[in-house]
């Protein structure tokens, strides 16, 4: 046999599968699997959408569960205690990088477990808390993304004035156990009395004290209802909801998923456009970046909501002004 027709013979047998591809060759899938752990503090129901963005964010970015990437769920179910150990459970499974949400308790957790495995994180305000040791470059084994901006109190206590001009007292919850809660509870209140409003305040550190300031709150002579951010009270949103909505009190609070369930308004950061922009930051760590060259990410944009029918059921009427520049009314 020629040759030439050796050569034919052989390209045959290779495209009618007649000869055994050595790895890597013709037609082996060699697309690698990554694993990814998820930890938060909290319970996974209220977090759903969260994690829905956070799926939407890695899908966009060419990874599909079960095919290239695998995610590993811890939740702490509101019990930090639990936390070290389950942060142990993900890190014996060999992520190759860890989420940690839920703020500074699941971070904290995860810091003290590991300072080389790479963690994208979502909390407060990361330097304030002492997580890391700036902004532009957080060295080591962390990066992730801040949800807090000082305005954001200033510009809750000003839509909360325009929709009851004559509110005069606010009733206050906030988790002191937080490391940046006493400066946001003194610049809440210091803003109130400079808008012509009294604060009367209760500690929330978990569901018991909650249970507590919500009853306290219901005997008191208050004309409205805000809640200061923590991971805490949010997850405990449907209560909060429930309570204010059975008291007839206004509320503002700082996510949206407050009002999509019935309380009046919020004003913050988007924690679904947060979770699904983390996915980018995980993405570039599989890549190969160091995420202590990462900068940490600052909320940049705000969302106003308002729920319409909740207003409606309070008998206050909303300005078009002020409806005009919400970015979702629910109607």
């Amino acid at each position: 046999m020629s040759k030439t027709r050796r050569i034919i013979s052989v390209i045959a047998l290779l495209a009618a599968g007649g000869l055994a591809a050595p790895p890597g060759a013709i037609g082996q899938d060699a697309t690698k699997i990554h694993r990814i752990g998820f930890i938060n503090v909290g319970p996974a129901a209220p977090n759903a959408s969260n994690v829905e963005a956070f799926r939407t964010g890695l899908r966009e970015l060419g990874y599909v569960e079960g095919r290239n990437i695998v995610i590993d769920f811890r939740w702490g179910d509101q019990k930090v205690e639990a936390l070290p150990v389950l942060v142990n459970e993900l890190l014996n499974l060999k992520p190759e990088v860890i989420l940690s949400s839920g703020g500074l308790p699941t971070i904290l957790a995860v810091k003290a477990a590991t300072n080389t495995l790479p963690v994208v994180f979502i909390t407060g305000d990361p330097v304030a808390e002492g997580i890391v040791p700036s902004l532009a470059r957080p060295g080591g084994n962390l990066t992730g993304f801040a949800v807090l901006a000082e305005e954001l109190e200033l510009k809750r206590l000003e839509l909360l004035k325009q929709v009851l001009p004559k509110a005069t007292r606010i009733a206050v919850v906030w988790n002191p156990a937080q490391r940046f809660a006493d400066r946001t509870l003194k610049d809440f209140t210091a803003t109130a009395r400079r808008m012509g409003m009294a604060t009367q305040v209760w500690e929330a550190r978990d569901a018991r004290e909650l249970d507590e300031a919500l009853t306290a709150i219901s005997a008191a002579q208050v004309d409205a209802l805000a809640v200061l951010p923590d991971p805490v009270l949010g997850f405990e949103r449907a209560r909060i909801v429930e309570f204010a909505t059975k008291n007839r009190l206004p509320g503002v609070y700082f996510w949206r998923e407050f009002v999509q369930i019935g309380g009046l308004m919020s004003y913050g950061t988007s924690l679904t456009a947060i979770y699904r922009r983390a996915a980018t930051y995980v993405d570039k760590i599989l890549k190969g970046a160091k995420p202590g060259d990462l900068p940490i990410e600052q909320p940049t944009t705000f969302e106003l909501v308002i729920n319409l029918k909740t207003a409606k059921a309070l008998g206050l009427t909303i300005a078009d002004s002020l409806l005009t520049r919400a970015d979702e009314v629910i109607r």
